[in-house]
């Protein structure tokens, strides 16, 4: 089965075309471009070099957040159109799990931190179990010293990976000292043929989204959102 993936959660952006044999192609693009401006021309292009047409696509995935609002939304309406013209199935990867899978067969609690901003992050802690990554919190948003003393009370070593390590990497180190690890720069962000193995994961058990109630997961509401509410109170 030939899945295209993709990943516009962040400001890093992904494009992959997997099986369950190979990754066929991956166009990875940190550059701070606009996903409105590369995800379709990426796509494109990723296909160009695999060699194959939409036809040859079995199924979409993509990452259904939490990360940035816009960039979630450009995602979601960019393969919902794709499925919807094609026919195809679609799956949903909570960009969180499409990070800690980046680690598969770390020892110790995997936490992925993408930076949520208003001294927030977007958090949840894994492990590799029975060779399986295994997510063993809830999703949330929480500040980057509450989840310090939360991973202070864990026996192992943490290893992060994410934006947010870009924001946050020196008070994590402060707080955690040596029990803090850093994931190689190569796994740090969302890569798109993990969303796309992930994918193949749920469609092998028969597990796949409704295209017209597939909405992407915020955890929190939108700063737009909070000013607006703001704004109706005072009235």
């Amino acid at each position: 089965m030939i899945i295209l993936a993709v990943d516009s959660s962040t400001p890093v952006q992904g494009v992959a075309i997997v099986d369950e044999e190979k990754i066929w192609a991956e166009n990875f693009l940190n550059t701070g471009l606009t996903h409105s401006e590369q995800l379709l021309p990426a796509i494109n292009q990723t296909l160009k070099q695999a060699k194959i047409t939409l036809a040859d696509i079995d199924a979409f995935a993509l990452t259904q957040g939490p990360g940035s609002f816009t960039g979630l939304r450009i995602g979601m309406a960019t393969i919902k159109g794709l499925a919807q013209v094609s026919g195809k199935k679609i799956v949903a990867i909570p960009t969180l799990d499409a990070l800690a899978y980046n680690l598969w067969g770390y020892e110790g609690i995997i936490c992925p931190i993408l930076n949520a901003r208003r001294n927030e992050v977007y958090t949840a802690l894994y492990e590799m179990q029975a060779e399986e990554v295994v997510r063993i919190s809830d999703y949330q948003a929480v500040n980057p010293e509450e989840l310090a003393e939360i991973l202070l009370k864990k026996e192992k070593p943490v290893t992060f990976l994410g934006d947010g390590v870009l924001v946050y990497k020196d008070l994590f180190a402060e707080k955690l000292s040596s029990k803090a690890c850093w994931a190689p720069l190569h796994n740090l962000m969302v890569r798109a043929s993990s969303v796309g193995i992930l994918a193949l994961q749920k469609l092998a058990q028969g597990i796949f989204d409704d295209l017209f109630t597939l909405e992407p997961m915020y955890i929190r509401r939108s700063e737009a959102e909070v000013k607006l509410e703001a704004r109706q109170c005072q009235r």
